[in-house]
């Protein structure tokens, strides 16, 4: 859920970044919270440790990977771009 994105969380994109040669799916890493959680600092990185990118990007660009299962509470949220 966007709404509990925090540092260190692994993101994946929701959007294609020509730009910076980032493409929906990619997966990076939240290195620095912006302007109040507002907007996040994301590190992408090789499967070798080494960063290639490190973007500043949006809460509707970005969604949380979970690598556990799901609390039955949790509510589902929809997000627009």
């Amino acid at each position: 859920m966007s709404g509990y994105i925090k540092l260190l969380d692994v993101i994946a994109l929701n959007v294609d970044i020509p730009e910076y040669n980032l493409w929906r799916g990619q997966v990076g890493t939240v290195v620095e919270l912006l302007t109040d959680g507002a907007a996040f600092e994301v590190e992408f990185s090789d499967r070798n440790g080494c960063t290639y990118e490190s973007v500043g990007l949006q809460r509707e660009q970005i969604m949380v990977l979970y690598f556990e299962p799901a609390s039955p509470d949790r509510k589902p949220e929809m997000v627009t771009a």
